[in-house]
């Protein structure tokens, strides 16, 4: 499953964040006994929030037997350079474009609460297999007993690869904690699932530039259709992970940023899918156009 929801979330930007050439699909999955919603989504390569804030109404350690899943395989980009890595916050997403390839995307573990949240530009600095661990010290605060380093293997949490960022103790890397893919749970660096690290890592060069956002809203013209995604913010992510829900707030600038991105149809909006969205924040990419309009605009076919 793994390489097929890969292969349907490249998109080709015609602009920051606009425009795809595949528009990929939202897939389903029917749960079994067995399942939990972190096992899902380590085995459809997406990350824990982002599976539950599609899937809300279900339980996340016992979904059921027979239950649909959503599994969102669409991502539109983020709007940001279509160069080396771009991370954007809020969707706990890494997308990474190799020189006159389809862009790459992984699910990916983001700093928690009172870390460091910067947004900008650095570069990958260094790069090492199989890296040794040294705790910084806002890791020692916590545990004292941590010795002064870990070496490669099951208890280092840095997993089997490593990217090493020009910001201090930021680093892109693998994990010992598959689980925490998804999720807030790092003391600053990136973490992703150890499949898709090992397929990065032979990519990514030394130079690389890495870009970091934080983008709840993005938007894609697909097929003649202008999509919406919505991501919830970073602290309602931690209010997803607890109990499924969040408190509601309204997104800063997207009545502009949707006009800006209809010119020139802004006649085409439904505004009550628009507010959908917004109040559901999914991350389900959804077509925005008033549907009798929509099709004309598409044309035949």
């Amino acid at each position: 499953m793994r390489a097929i929801v890969l292969a349907v979330v490249m998109l080709f930007a015609a602009g920051p964040g606009l425009a795809a050439d595949r528009p990929g699909l939202i897939t389903e999955y029917t749960a079994v006994d067995s399942d939990t919603l972190p096992d899902i989504a380590m085995s459809n390569d997406l990350g824990y929030v982002e599976l539950r804030a599609a899937n809300p109404d279900v339980d996340p350690w016992l979904p059921g037997a027979g239950t649909r899943i959503v599994l969102p395989a669409l991502h539109i980009l983020p709007a940001a350079p279509t160069r080396g890595v771009v991370i954007n916050l809020a969707e706990q997403r890494l997308y990474f474009f190799p020189p006159d390839q389809p862009v790459q995307t992984y699910p990916i573990g983001v700093p928690a609460v009172g870390t460091d949240l910067r947004t900008g530009t650095t570069q990958i600095i260094a790069k090492r297999p199989n890296p040794t661990w040294y705790p910084p010290p806002s890791v020692r605060v916590e545990d004292p007993e941590l010795p002064l380093s870990i070496p490669p293997g099951p208890d280092n949490p840095l997993g089997e690869f490593a990217l090493y960022t020009g910001w201090t103790d930021i680093v892109i890397h693998g994990t010992n904690h598959p689980y925490g893919i998804g999720r807030r749970v790092s003391h600053g660096c990136f973490r992703l699932y150890p499949e898709d690290i090992a397929r990065l890592y032979k990519q990514v060069g030394v130079g690389t530039t890495v870009t970091v956002v934080d983008q709840p809203a993005k938007l894609a013209w697909i097929n003649g259709e202008l999509y919406l995604e919505v991501h919830p913010t970073l602290a309602q992510a931690d209010e997803i992970e607890v109990s499924g829900r969040f408190t509601q707030q309204p997104i800063a600038g997207l009545d502009r940023l949707i006009l800006d991105a209809a010119t020139p149809y802004p006649e085409r909006i439904d505004w009550h899918i628009v507010d959908q969205i917004a109040r559901e924040r999914s991350g389900i990419a959804t077509p925005i156009f008033k549907r009798d309009l929509a099709a004309s605009l598409a044309g035949p076919g």
